[in-house]
């Protein structure tokens, strides 16, 4: 990472974070689902351009502090990206992890295709065929469905 960026320790802003996810290609939140994000997580990294003061990457990690940790919200904005942002962000909350959680923590990720060769760099293995990442599958019932019994 070059000096036109900083990197902080610290959340973005709600439209800051709602933006990013967008932009990046990951899936759009609302503000109702990415307003907890900031102040429940675990641990924030932002990079800040210097020139225009905008946050334009971000990741952070999940989890409870002792044993369980998930980095999450891996996001550059496009026209940042190959600066090594990610790098420099992941980099970041595994020696935070490192240093402040309790011997023998567990950390994963959901590695969506474009972001595979950097977890790969940093050490992150498949987990398949011992486990594989499973989510619950939910939807909002449509005007016809007939739930009334």
């Amino acid at each position: 990472m070059n000096t036109d960026y900083e990197l902080l320790d610290s959340a973005p802003d709600l439209e800051t974070y709602l933006e990013l996810r967008r932009i990046s290609g990951l899936t759009p939140r609302t503000a109702e689902q990415g307003a907890p994000a900031l102040t429940n997580s675990w641990a924030w990294v932002t990079v800040r351009h210097r020139a225009s003061g905008d946050v334009v990457a971000m990741g952070r990690v999940i989890g409870d502090g002792g044993w369980y940790f998930m980095v999450a919200d891996m996001a550059t904005s496009p026209e940042h990206q190959r600066q090594g942002l990610g790098r420099a962000i992941l980099t970041r909350l595994l020696a935070r992890i490192e240093h402040d959680a309790p011997p023998g923590a567990y950390v994963t990720l959901m590695a969506d295709a474009p972001g595979r060769p950097l977890y790969e760099s940093l050490g992150f293995v498949e987990t398949a065929p011992r486990s594989v990442g499973m989510r619950l599958e939910r939807r909002r019932p449509q005007p016809s469905d007939n739930s009334s019994t």
